[in-house]
């Protein structure tokens, strides 16, 4: 046997025929011990089975682990932007959940576009996972026929579908209340004076920007304050600071709050307002929602409505794994005032 040969066979991947030989039992139970099957196997097979497998470093077949259980072991997370905190924080919580079952998690980006969701949505049909959770704040696009159907079709497939927000076809939903925390934000900002504000926030239809515009707009002008206008982009800190800028070269007068409808997109308006040469704070506030770990650390600190997103990612997990979850899971949402909301003189 010529060298190169040798190497090849050295470097080949075992087969569960390789371990059904070294544990001298048959293929189907090799399978069944490896593959998940529901099927049960004596518990001396299985000890020799998995001993044969340990020692040959077998690595079990994903495809066919789901075509026996009917599931694979793979949790699919789809959010709008992996590099958003905001995203990160809700998967670290549904990876812990996941560590905890012995499941994987796979991540893919959907940029809020109904047409990449539902391709996306049709290329893990082929990988069976067990649940999939939609993060993404859904809007007007998110209904269309082609991505319901879609939907439909990995859920007859044994796929559990979970969204983050508010209940949708009959899909299990884990919602915030964004509505009456940006409300209660509103109302605080009034309350320390503030009298007019700037809305930054996300294009018309996205649910999650449209709440949050609702809850600031009630809760300010309950306490005496006006929303002046409202400019539109999306939750990028990129959108943050030219939205800002548009405002400012709009007129804003001193004291007035410029409230993001996100943390991302407040410490973007924060650029925007240095850019123009004016002072965060003092001169201008600017206040967000979500409390990402940034808004702890810029300068001056960023007020917010703290949303436990950690526990919000770990409970769609638990949504979108258990049999028996029983609803939905109270949130409570905090308004955390700091500098970049300094109190307004009467």
């Amino acid at each position: 046997m010529s060298d190169t040969r040798v190497a090849r066979v050295r470097t080949a991947a075992p087969t569960l025929h390789d371990v059904a030989h070294e544990a001298g039992v048959s293929l189907a139970t090799a399978s069944r011990v490896l593959n998940g099957s529901t099927r049960k196997v004596a518990e001396s097979y299985r000890e020799r089975v998995q001993d044969a497998a340990s020692r040959l470093g077998y690595t079990a077949n994903l495809s066919a682990q789901a075509t026996a259980r009917g599931t694979s072991a793979i949790i699919a997370l789809l959010v709008a932007d992996i590099a958003d905190p905001y995203f990160g924080q809700i998967a670290a919580g549904v990876a812990r959940g996941a560590d905890e079952a012995g499941l994987v998690v796979t991540i893919a980006t959907t940029e809020r576009d109904a047409e990449r969701e539902q391709r996306v949505i049709h290329a893990l049909r082929g990988q069976r996972p067990r649940g999939i959770i939609l993060a993404a704040s859904r809007t007007a696009e998110s209904a269309r026929d082609e991505l319901q159907a879609e939907l439909e079709a990995i859920a007859d497939a044994g796929s559990r579908i979970v969204v983050v927000g508010p209940p949708a076809d009959g899909l299990r939903a884990v919602t915030v209340d964004n509505r009456g925390g940006a409300r209660a934000l509103g109302a605080a900002l009034a309350e320390r004076g503030y009298r007019e504000a700037v809305i930054l926030a996300a294009a018309e239809g996205v649910r999650t920007s449209d709440d949050r515009i609702v809850g600031f707009t009630e809760g300010f002008t309950a306490e005496g304050g006006t929303v002046a206008r409202i400019h539109r982009g999306d939750f990028s800190r990129e959108a943050g600071e030219r939205l800002a800028a548009e405002a400012l070269a709009a007129g804003v007068a001193p004291g007035t709050v410029l409230f993001g409808v996100s943390d991302v997109v407040a410490i973007g308006a924060m650029s925007g307002i240095r850019a123009a040469g004016r002072e965060v704070g003092a001169d201008v506030a600017v206040a967000g929602f979500d409390d990402i770990p940034t808004g702890r650390d810029v300068t001056p600190s960023l007020t917010t409505v703290r949303v436990p997103l950690d526990a919000l990612g770990f409970e769609t997990f638990r949504a979108a794994t258990l049999d028996d979850w029983s609803g939905q899971a109270a949130f409570d949402l905090e308004v955390v005032v700091r500098e970049s909301t300094p109190t307004r003189a009467a």
